[in-house]
């Protein structure tokens, strides 16, 4: 029998060859922003990822305000409730994958499993609520993991970096420094100032293809 055919065009696009993956980076460098509820760790990450962030944002209710302490946040409609990510490369060989934490109480018992494996942390501080910074350097010391302090500017009171190191009970040899979490180019800063302690902290001998190399010039923003 005589196959049936149309006349008529074909309205299915032609099939195109995809063009495969490029091969992942030699190193994944993680990196964890940690701190108190609402203190613009989403932000950071938003604002300094070269890929769409995934978020686990989910809008607050009732039910979760008679569980979190909302003081200073009283406006904040939307919180985190597992992380963020993104990514940022510094060159063919280095990638580095950021981790925003949840902050509401509820959720720190994820921080330790943030933590595995982290080359470093920011942690980010309000410092109309200082206080909700503690636990993160408490967990981060716990680790051993190295962390730096960045001070996200919410236009409140001025304080001088010694009252916060000394509130902070900061060891002289982290690095803090402020921020505006909104901005791409101060978030840059912060990841080049964690990058380059945690270079300080653990000099590498030689370099190598593939290794490290000048992250503060190479963060490809």
């Amino acid at each position: 029998m005589d196959s049936v055919t149309s006349d008529e065009p074909s309205t299915t696009p032609p099939q195109t060859a995809r063009t495969p993956l490029e091969a992942s980076a030699a190193n994944g460098l993680k990196i964890v922003v940690v701190g108190g509820f609402g203190v613009g760790k989403t932000t950071l990450v938003r604002s300094v990822s070269e890929i769409r962030p995934l978020n686990t944002e989910e809008t607050m209710t009732q039910a979760g305000a008679a569980i979190d302490d909302l003081s200073g946040v009283d406006g904040k409609t939307s919180t985190t409730v597992a992380f963020d990510f993104g990514r940022i490369t510094l060159d063919a060989h280095n990638v580095l994958y950021l981790f925003g934490a949840p902050g509401q109480e509820r959720f720190w018992f994820l921080w330790d499993r943030l933590f595995s494996g982290t080359l470093g942390a920011v942690v980010l501080v309000d410092t109309r609520r200082i206080d909700d910074s503690w636990y993160a350097i408490d967990r981060l010391e716990h680790h051993g993991t190295p962390f730096i302090v960045a001070l996200n500017d919410f236009g409140g009171p001025r304080h001088s970096h010694a009252r916060i190191r000394e509130a902070l009970d900061l060891d002289p040899g982290i690095p803090l420094l402020d921020c505006d979490a909104r901005s791409r180019q101060s978030s840059k800063e912060v990841l080049i100032a964690l990058v380059e302690h945690v270079r300080a902290k653990y000099p590498v001998p030689s370099q190598t293809s593939g290794e490290l190399s000048k992250p503060s010039r190479e963060l490809a923003l």
